[in-house]
């Protein structure tokens, strides 16, 4: 088969989500499936050299750039939206499948197409995303629903969520889950290593961790309300930070404005984007991760951090009830207060904490890049 991947997700060094979901799954099929054909397709009128840098990791021997150099991708991904401007006329090799991961399939594009639609966020949850990443979306998705030839869902729940928002028929939808790196995410960091991770982001003692992009969606907030009720009953007590790890997504300010309303300058810290190789460390150096988002599409840390032998704690609710199973204590993300009675379970709970550990490495187990591109690529075998 000859197979295009639209890589922009990927030409980021501070990848999303979507990033490392494509970025698992292609690195798996170029390097496995090497009887077939993969082209890598991206705009590169900015940024060349640094976007065929990243590009140029992908490559194997099956495996060639395609890329654009005399239009802007930005402005191509405006105009799409707007009027008929065809995908093929940018680009040399000829696919017979052409895979987007971004949740839109521009017009005119040749062979069979496939999209990857990981959530419904902007439908189920529109106050906390950017107003302009709600537009494109409700430009665009309808629109890619109605061009792919197959639709792939991250989970059994983004399937249902797209049968509710659009009676999008079930045969057109395949779910292909993340997976996870063991080679990276693993319970084998020793103290020395932990240590080290730790000094580099100014982190003393034991912490709850939360990793992920800061914005309203992954109720941090909440988690900040929560944990001060958490200190409140342990004030004279020496009990784990809170550790909020990530970048500055969008609609951040509360976050802060809550830390110093709560007067936890001292016990929580903001570590700002954590470098890939330190994620594991950090994850495996928390006495519990914490993850009471309001709603996902799948739900990678959680598992990440299973992975790495730490408890988790995470929402009763979208697709982190299918992806974390009896493996994580689960709370109500709209409660507060279910949600500090979940810190003080984990610290007290000493037989529960450490049945949550096992659980969670057996429960990521499940969850491997091979095993997610295998599932695609018979998707694409079916076309």
């Amino acid at each position: 088969m000859r197979i295009a991947f639209d890589i922009q997700p990927l030409l980021n060094n501070s990848k999303s989500g979507v990033g490392f979901y494509e970025h698992g799954l292609v690195t798996e099929l170029v390097n496995k499936k090497k009887e077939d054909q993969f082209y890598l397709q991206f705009f590169s009128y900015k940024n060349r050299e640094e976007k065929r840098k990243i590009a140029k990791r992908y490559l194997s021997n099956n495996t060639e750039m395609d890329e654009c150099t005399y239009f802007p991708g930005s402005l191509y991904r405006v105009l799409m939206s707007f009027i008929y401007f065809p995908y093929h006329f940018f680009f040399k090799k000829q696919a017979e499948i052409t895979h987007f991961f971004n949740f839109c399939i521009p017009p005119g594009v040749k062979g069979k197409k496939v999209v990857t639609i990981h959530d419904m966020t902007f439908r189920a949850y529109p106050g906390t995303m950017r107003w302009k990443t709600k537009m494109v979306l409700a430009l665009n998705i309808k629109k890619s629903i109605r061009r792919a030839d197959k639709i792939i869902a991250d989970s059994e729940f983004t399937k249902k969520e797209m049968q509710k928002y659009y009676s999008v028929n079930e045969t057109k939808i395949a779910v292909v889950p993340c997976g996870i790196d063991f080679n990276i995410f693993h319970t084998e960091y020793n103290d020395d290593t932990i240590s080290e991770v730790k000094t580099k982001y100014k982190i003393t003692g034991d912490y709850f961790l939360y990793l992920g992009t800061l914005e309203p969606r992954k109720n941090i907030e909440g988690l900040i309300k929560a944990y001060a009720i958490f200190c409140k009953k342990h004030s004279n007590e020496a009990i784990p930070k809170l550790v909020l790890a990530g970048g500055k997504g969008w609609n951040y300010e509360t976050i802060f404005s809550a830390v110093k309303e709560y007067s936890l300058e001292e016990r929580i810290y903001f570590t700002g984007y954590v470098a890939d190789e330190d994620v594991p460390k950090l994850m495996a150096g928390a006495y519990a991760f914490c993850f009471p988002s309001f709603y996902e599409g799948f739900g990678m840390p959680p598992l990440e951090a299973m992975a790495c032998g730490t408890p988790v704690l995470t929402s009763n609710n979208s697709s982190l009830t299918e992806v974390t199973a009896d493996a994580a204590f689960k709370v109500n993300p709209n409660s507060i207060e279910e949600i500090a009675d979940g810190l003080e379970v984990l610290w007290q709970d000493k037989q529960l904490y450490h049945e949550l550990r096992k659980k969670g490495i057996e429960q990521a187990k499940k969850y491997s890049w091979e095993n997610a591109a295998n599932l695609l690529y018979n998707v694409y075998k079916e076309l």
